[in-house]
């Protein structure tokens, strides 16, 4: 194998994909990053559950595909300065050579990895943007693998739309967005493969899916990853958007989120920020013995009972990050029972819901 490409581009597809692969591994083959050069270059990285695949533009002097350690390639890769670099096989090792340094890498054996998962068959395709706002619904999710349930994101089809719903049990995000399907899907997906196909990919992405895997493909670039089997609580988690409301407001997410990030400092050991509404803004609070407190007024339109809610600094900046760049509606419910975040659906058809737990007020 004998390849010449542009060293940002190269570094770039290696560094994700090894970000990608486990940090530690029983077999060092799974830390390795396949290079396949052919009519380009392809970065493919597997560790039996996830698959990723990336092609970066190249001009391939010989055709060939090993296997190298991902970190020291991409950390390679990553220092240079010059525009551009050759990989070149020399013997057991992968040379990287520019005009004015070179470097060499053991490789390891291809025959012993164990193949990079091809994409299931083809169930549909969605825009780019519109992966993003299932990437903000998939960070409602846990991130405790000890309850793998709540880590996943469930997605459901019909002929015009997907449905998607996420929860960790103290916030819940709902989405509707249009698709164009070819077949349909039921799957509970890992959220992190969702949120990394959703930062990576642009343009049309094809949905494909089985009883196992799920994929992402676009532009010549994949990613693939095993289903969750756990059975969601979908109905029961939806039930919780019948809400009986007590006050409504309006409200710029941007500057509710500004507001709620400057108050978090002084939100004392629980990060707790106390929501205030008034008759024509919100109030925004934070009070800690120690770091003292803020108090900041957002505009807002309201509707309805002046009530107070404090919530986990978090949990609030995420739902409000969920709808950066749109006009919302905050619906309150009396007690503990959970606060509404929706929007008013865009001419891209998206609905998008997000639940958020109070927490009990504190001094």
């Amino acid at each position: 194998m004998d390849l010449t490409a542009t060293t940002a581009e190269l570094a770039g597809a290696a560094a994700e994909v090894a970000r990608l692969l486990p940090a530690r591994v029983l077999d060092p083959v799974l830390a390795g990053l396949r290079l396949r050069a052919g009519t380009d270059v392809e970065i493919a990285g597997s560790d039996r559950e996830h698959g990723v695949r990336l092609t970066v533009n190249a001009t391939v002097h010989a055709e060939g595909e090993v296997l190298v350690p991902a970190k020291p390639l991409a950390a390679t890769l990553q220092a240079l300065d010059d525009p551009q670099v050759r990989l070149k096989v020399e013997g057991q090792r992968l040379a990287i050579r520019t005009p004015q340094s070179r470097f060499a890498i053991p490789l390891l054996d291809l025959d012993d990895h164990p193949g990079i998962p091809e994409l299931p068959p083809l169930q549909g395709h969605v825009d780019a943007e519109r992966l993003r706002v299932i990437a903000a619904v998939a960070s409602a999710a846990s991130k405790d693998d000890a309850l793998p349930i709540f880590t996943g994101v469930r997605v459901q089809s019909d002929q015009r739309k997907l449905h998607v719903i996420a929860t960790d049990r103290y916030k819940m995000a709902y989405a509707t967005l249009p698709w164009d399907a070819h077949g349909a899907i039921d799957v509970l997906v890992p959220a992190k493969a969702i949120a990394e196909a959703a930062r990576q990919a642009g343009g049309t992405v094809a949905l494909h899916a089985d009883q196992d895997r799920i994929g992402f493909g676009w532009n010549r670039n994949s990613i693939t990853t095993a289903l969750l089997a756990a059975p969601f609580p979908d109905d029961r988690a939806r039930r919780l958007l019948e809400a009986v409301i007590d006050s409504t407001v309006l409200v710029d997410a941007d500057a509710l989120a500004r507001a709620v990030r400057r108050a978090t400092p002084y939100g004392g050991p629980h990060q707790a920020v106390t929501i205030q509404v008034e008759d024509s803004e919100i109030r925004v609070k934070g009070s800690d013995p120690q770091h003292g407190e803020s108090e900041e007024f957002v505009k807002a339109t309201v509707e309805g009972d002046r009530v107070t809610k404090t919530f986990q600094a978090r949990y609030l900046a995420d739902a409000l990050k969920a709808f950066a760049g749109r006009r919302i509606e905050l619906k309150i419910q009396d007690g503990l029972r959970s606060t509404v975040l929706t929007s008013t659906p865009g001419e891209d058809g998206v609905e998008l819901t997000y639940l958020v737990v109070p927490m009990r007020s504190v001094a």
